[in-house]
């Protein structure tokens, strides 16, 4: 994704409210951090932490440099970027194949690699400028639980993945189209999306039942909404 295209974050909080159709569930912990000294990174890094703060001054300079984030989003990537696709990595099972579509810069596939070594994730990117950062930040990181393709994602293998994560990348019909074949069965799309969603899933319900997609959920995590769509066929 482009960070420019990314929703908003919540803000200088990470309230953990989670909903499904409507339904609050019981909160847990709240994470707190400033722009400066992130202290919910430490908690959602933990030992690894080292390796988020290296991503994100590779974002600040080199990302920005090549023109993949607007100049206004440097001083709010650990905000409304690293920390707000991190936090999704809640919503996945241990040991996962996971495949990110439309990486961009690496949201939220980087981020969720980091934050979860024991996932498998595959970042698929078509444009050769993002791909090519994507192989080198994940080298310089020492990323060996991601796989950097370039592609698109309907050109790739069928039912290769347990989940198919993506952030930004197009309306929920579309997007449920490119991700949905890539599942094997009884995986889910997880996708990231802003506070419209409840009316894209109105609209493209048709769309998302022909892709092979089940009942969506609906769900904030830390302040990060995601839709997930099990494939059923």
């Amino acid at each position: 994704m482009l960070i420019d295209d990314a929703p908003a974050s919540p803000g200088a909080f990470f309230m953990p409210i989670y909903m499904v159709w409507g339904r609050v569930v019981e909160p847990t912990t709240v994470l707190c951090m400033s722009d400066t000294s992130p202290a919910a990174a430490a908690q959602v890094f933990g030992d690894r932490l080292a390796l988020a703060e290296a991503y994100h001054q590779s974002l600040a300079t080199t990302a920005a440099e090549r023109g993949f984030i607007g100049p206004k989003e440097v001083a709010r990537l650990w905000e409304r970027h690293i920390l707000n696709c991190a936090v999704i990595s809640e919503a996945f099972q241990e040991g996962l194949k996971v495949a990110d579509i439309g990486s961009g810069a690496g949201l939220p596939g980087i981020p969720l690699a980091i934050a979860r070594p024991d996932l498998k994730i595959t970042l698929i990117e078509p444009l050769l400028k993002r791909s090519t950062y994507l192989r080198e930040i994940t080298e310089e990181l020492g990323l060996d639980n991601v796989t950097v393709i370039r592609g698109r994602a309907e050109e790739q293998p069928k039912a290769s993945f347990d989940a198919v994560t993506s952030r930004a990348v197009a309306p929920l019909g579309k997007l449920a189209g490119w991700s949905l074949p890539l599942l094997q069965g009884g995986g889910a799309m997880i996708a990231m999306k802003g506070e419209s969603v409840a009316e894209e899933l109105e609209r493209d319900a048709a769309d998302i039942k022909r892709a092979g997609g089940g009942k969506a959920e609906v769900m904030t995590i830390h302040g990060t909404t995601i839709i997930r769509v099990p494939r059923v066929n």
